[in-house]
């Protein structure tokens, strides 16, 4: 049942991919380390996506030596995950809006000297419910925060691309039909979303929805993909219309 999930979910984005060819470029790339660069060349990767944090939240001194190595790379690495940590709320009592915009300043300027235009924010442990939190108040706490964030991200040049994840991994963001549904509320063109089919899937949520997301989803993440080492990603520059 789960490979037949799987096939129908890459027909739909073969047949979105196929029908937007003309006007935009997509590309296959993989998360992994900068340091596979020469194996992802040779077996004909377009980009690497590589770690937020460990690329940029560290010291001058460390993203100069990183600088260097992004610049180096036969493969782009034009898309970064690992986006914020745990210390970072983005709902809840301790949200420190100052100390999460001064964060995304610093991280989104690094990441246009690296070339980058896409980081993907997963980062359960930032977005995580409280117990007893409610729902509805942390809804407009995400979207406020949210287009700070995206206004940060405007000014760098940078696309934040939102994605959902399951429930044994997060107990706020869990679909990607509510991620849609908050990046429509979000309203911001740096504000953007990935569709990771692996944590759609454990949702049991419907292909259908990448279609209905399709004008928000800027990056897919192929399905079965963790059971390999690294995972592949489909990107594009920017975002059409998904339609099959």
């Amino acid at each position: 049942m789960k490979k037949r999930l799987c096939l129908l979910f890459v027909l739909i984005l073969g047949a979105a991919v196929q029908s937007n060819a003309q006007k935009l470029p997509v590309r296959i790339g993989i998360n992994t380390s900068i340091d596979a660069d020469s194996l992802l060349t040779a077996t004909g990767y377009d980009y690497i996506e590589e770690n937020t944090r460990k690329m940029f939240h560290v010291s001058e001194d460390i993203f100069q030596q990183n600088l260097k190595k992004l610049k180096k790379t036969k493969r782009p690495v034009f898309v970064a995950n690992s986006f914020l940590p745990p210390s970072i709320m983005l709902i809840g009592p301790h949200v420190n809006e100052a100390w999460v915009v001064g964060y995304v300043d610093t991280v989104f300027s690094r990441a246009q000297k690296a070339g980058l235009n896409i980081i993907v924010l997963g980062s359960s442990g930032s977005r995580r419910l409280p117990d007893g939190y409610s729902r509805d108040k942390a809804i407009e706490e995400f979207v406020y925060i949210g287009r700070k964030m995206a206004e940060v991200a405007k000014k760098y040049k940078i696309t934040i691309a939102m994605e959902s994840l399951n429930q044994t991994e997060d107990n706020f963001i869990t679909t990607l039909s509510f991620a849609n549904e908050l990046t429509n509320r979000i309203n911001h063109p740096n504000f953007k979303l990935t569709a990771d089919m692996y944590h759609m899937l454990m949702e049991h949520e419907p292909a259908s929805v990448l279609i209905e997301a399709g004008k928000n989803v800027y990056t897919v993440i192929l399905p079965n993909a963790r059971a390999v080492p690294y995972r592949a990603h489909i990107t594009r520059t920017s975002s059409p219309t998904l339609k099959p």
